[in-house]
């Protein structure tokens, strides 16, 4: 399913606003963040209408990815 692009837009700029208060970042680190995460393009793409979920959820997914390469850095 795909949304309104109006409306994904403004899904993307508010799970940007949360994740930049929850990383302590600024508005451009979170952007990188978020537009370079898989999370971002299951959304961009309506793969599992990832584009439903709530924005705290969201950013968990996100943060869960963070984790996974920090912890595959570290190896």
């Amino acid at each position: 399913m795909r949304a309104h692009p109006v409306l994904l837009q403004r899904k993307y700029a508010r799970v940007i606003a949360l994740l930049a208060e929850r990383l302590q970042v600024s508005m451009l680190e979170a952007m990188d963040v978020f537009y370079h995460s898989y999370t971002y393009e299951m959304m961009r793409q309506g793969i599992a209408d990832m584009h439903c979920q709530g924005e705290f959820y969201l950013i968990e997914e996100i943060l869960d990815e963070l984790k996974v390469a920090q912890d595959s850095d570290e190896q």
